[in-house]
């Protein structure tokens, strides 16, 4: 399956060959930072070479794309310039994923969507057909923050070719994984070790596995309503039910200790794999035939605990450079790319699930749902997410996502026990929030 170029980039080949698309003075220039990068970065210069070709030619518009590296990279640029007071050199729209909401939100010159929706009532008919679930997670402390754009949600891959010589499905729970991994052979045709399971837990994937708990991490609400000070899994008994379930998956010879590798899956040595939505067109490709890979919902806790996995991905924010002119064109870009055509076309050529519910209904996006339904599961486990599930918004996030990845990991390497692991975690997870509190008050 390959899927580097889409119709809708054929069609802008054409267009760009019939017409120049020379700005003029008059145009209003603004400059739009992205991480896509491979095929996706490959997608997100053809929309805006198209943009420019089209809406941009119509209004006058002329937007320049800027490369900022990953997502983590670009954020750290961000925080830089704000914390230098350089903003005249921030761009006037940006992707951002979940570590920059903080710092975009307090930064002083956000001009969010609330603001955008206040100055231009057709900007607000624009973005009615967004996914709600995908919105949620752009708003903090009740302020719609931007516009989802690239949209994904933790789904299992699994080598159903594997699971079908055993006479086994996909497994629900994390007590099926253990019997599903007492039914695999325990090496694969190669002489290599068959690995029913690997994982280590960090911040979103602890999210999502409270969240099916009816749990948060931290409090006000995983930090979507205020800045987190303390974590909301420990009195409600939650974090010890996951690290229970955990541990006795890792005791029972199913889990192993160490971060998936999707070339270990793609090669048959992993049965089971987590990972984003957006994986589906890259592994579809790299197997390319070599076994039929399934794609089911992110496995649950234990059967009392709710199906579902946090909205994640990035959004489209824009910022206040004082100029109304180019907010304006700020605005026509968001309104662009969260289109239906733009949404189904990026979704086709990425395997992330369109953020416009009208997307949906695109004949390129129906072809492919009926050539590979594996895409069909993304959508269908958001439409079951518990609405009150968050990804988790922390301060002290890089701290915080290594500590529990460490606090876990000693767990099953030292042998301690669940609860002896939850007061550690109390311990050190609470110390990063009330150290962050105190340095930022």
């Amino acid at each position: 399956m390959k899927r580097k170029l889409t119709a809708l980039m054929l069609t802008l080949v054409m267009i760009l060959s019939l017409c120049a698309c020379t700005a003029s003075a008059e145009n209003t220039k603004i400059t739009f930072w992205h991480s896509m990068s491979d095929n996706a970065g490959v997608l997100m210069e053809s929309y805006i070479q198209q943009f420019n070709a089209t809406v941009g030619k119509e209004k006058g518009i002329e937007v320049e794309l800027v490369f900022q590296g990953s997502y983590a990279d670009a954020t750290t640029k961000m925080n830089s310039m704000l914390n230098t007071n350089q903003t005249d050199t921030l761009p006037d729209v940006m992707q951002l994923d979940a570590t920059g909401k903080v710092s975009y939100h307090a930064s002083g010159v956000a001009y969010t969507i609330d603001q955008a929706r206040a100055d231009d009532a057709a900007f607000d008919t624009g973005v009615g057909a967004l996914l709600n679930a995908a919105m949620g997670n752009w708003n903090f402390a009740g302020t719609q923050l931007g516009l989802p754009f690239a949209t994904s949600t933790t789904i299992l891959f699994y080598n159903k070719t594997l699971l079908d010589s055993v006479n086994m499905q996909a497994p629900e729970t994390f007590a099926d994984i253990i019997s599903l991994a007492a039914a695999l052979p325990k090496t694969t045709e190669a002489g290599t070790e068959l690995i029913p399971y690997a994982a280590i837990p960090n911040t979103p994937t602890l999210a999502n596995w409270l969240g099916q708990l009816d749990s948060y991490v931290v409090n006000h609400k995983n930090g979507s309503e205020a800045s987190a000070t303390e974590l909301a899994c420990i009195d409600n008994g939650a974090l010890a039910t996951f690290l229970t379930e955990w541990k006795r998956m890792y005791d029972e010879g199913a889990l192993k200790n160490t971060a998936a590798s999707s070339d270990a899956f793609v090669t048959g040595q992993l049965a089971l794999y987590t990972s984003s939505s957006s994986n589906v067109t890259s592994l579809l490709n790299k197997i390319n035939g070599g076994f039929e890979m399934g794609v089911a919902f992110y496995p649950k806790v234990n059967e009392e605990a709710s199906f579902g996995a946090s909205v994640s991905g990035s959004c489209l924010v824009m910022f206040d450079k004082q100029d109304d002119a180019k907010k304006a064109a700020a605005r026509e870009l968001l309104l662009y790319l969260t289109s239906a055509p733009i949404q189904a076309d990026f979704a086709v050529g990425t395997g992330y699930i369109p953020a416009n519910e009208n997307a949906v209904n695109e004949a390129v996006y129906q072809q492919l749902l009926q050539e590979y339904p594996q895409y069909k599961v993304g959508m269908e486990q958001l439409a079951v997410t518990p609405a009150a599930m968050r990804s988790v918004t922390v301060g002290p996030s890089t701290d915080f996502y290594y500590a529990i990845q460490n606090c876990v990991s000693d767990m099953l390497e030292y042998g301690d026990d669940a609860e002896t692991t939850v007061d550690i975690m109390a311990d050190e997870l609470g110390g990063l929030l009330y150290q962050y509190a105190q340095a930022n008050q």
